[in-house]
């Protein structure tokens, strides 16, 4: 085999390995919650669960709610750090009404293949 033909034989096992590894992590965390969260009541850990919404988020929506109860849930927006663009993904785990049910994903099972 030619240099050349080494060299993009190489690059392309490379680029198929990334892109296997890639589909691995976006099937990961593409994975959604079940449940909803009552953003009146519920806890900074219940509320990380919701996609998009991390530690600090979190933190602003409690600090929000403190001082301005929320009346509907498209309300969110107010707070900052939440824009429109992230209350599409949240609009279907977000209520002002009952409890708060969220559950996170299920973790896959990953399978260990024995050696023989």
């Amino acid at each position: 085999m030619n240099p050349r033909n080494r060299t993009l034989s190489v690059l392309l096992a490379a680029v198929a390995v990334l892109a296997l590894s890639l589909a691995g992590t976006a099937h990961a965390a593409s994975a959604s919650p079940s449940g909803v969260v009552n953003i009146n009541s519920a806890t900074e850990a219940q509320l990380t669960l919701l996609p998009g919404v991390g530690p600090s988020k979190a933190r602003a929506i409690l600090q929000y709610r403190q001082s301005h109860p929320f009346k509907t849930a498209g309300e969110l927006v107010k707070v900052k750090g939440i824009g429109k663009k992230l209350m599409r993904k949240l609009e279907s785990f977000v209520t002002v009404d009952g409890k708060t049910t969220i559950r996170a994903p299920a973790k896959k099972k990953s399978r260990k293949r024995s050696r023989k």
